[in-house]
């Protein structure tokens, strides 16, 4: 479960610059009050990014794209989201910081997968991600059928096993053996959709 990010460009921190590693750009960033970064594939755009500036290259936070009241650790907080195309379909999921939507893994797309399936395994990617970098951040899903799949710690999915999504399959065992395997205190929290708005972690294909 790991980002395809290689390379993190640090606008704002306390040492800007360009980094090889998330853990090099968190030390950088973490707690710094408007922090700006983000991850790249490769070390060419990364570099590009640094010199154009944090203006060109980051987007329009979507908590600013409406006026509804955020939740009050917005700035905390990590937000998890799903896409498929087609039931089943091409399923990926991501997560991002859901102050500003800046890429923290995205994995996929894989075949003959669903949105309840992507959804939960991007919480427990989320999970696993916090316990690696030693951090703790609400997590932020719109799906509720995947945070009691979580509390279970079980993918409780119909979907029919083919050849096409071993890696799915896959991917859940390591899912669920994670959540037998460790414990955790992080506050999952339902998105609320209708007061906030779309999930920033929402791939914007609806």
């Amino acid at each position: 479960m790991a980002s395809k990010n290689k390379f993190y460009v640090v606008w704002q921190g306390l040492n800007p610059g360009i980094y090889c590693s998330w853990e090099e750009c968190l030390l950088q960033v973490k707690g710094v009050q408007g922090a700006k970064y983000k991850g790249f594939a490769t070390r060419d755009e990364a570099e590009m990014a640094f010199n154009q500036g944090a203006p060109s290259y980051s987007a329009k936070p979507k908590t600013e794209q409406h006026s509804k009241i955020l939740p009050p650790d917005i700035n905390s907080a990590i937000a998890v989201d799903a896409s498929c195309m087609g039931n089943p379909g091409k399923m990926e999921y991501q997560g991002v910081w859901a102050a500003d939507g800046g890429l923290i893994f995205r994995i996929g797309p894989f075949e003959d997968g669903t949105n309840n399936i992507g959804e939960f395994l991007a919480i427990v990617h989320a999970l696993a991600w916090m316990e690696k970098h030693g951090v703790n951040y609400t997590i932020y899903s719109d799906s509720r059928n995947a945070m009691l799949w979580v509390a279970s710690k079980k993918c409780k999915t119909k979907l029919e096993h083919t050849g096409r999504n071993d890696i799915i399959f896959e991917l859940i065992e390591r899912a669920e053996k994670w959540l037998h395997t460790h414990t955790f205190r992080t506050k999952i929290v339902k998105w609320d959709t209708k007061a906030w708005g779309e999930i920033p972690a929402d791939f914007g294909r609806k």
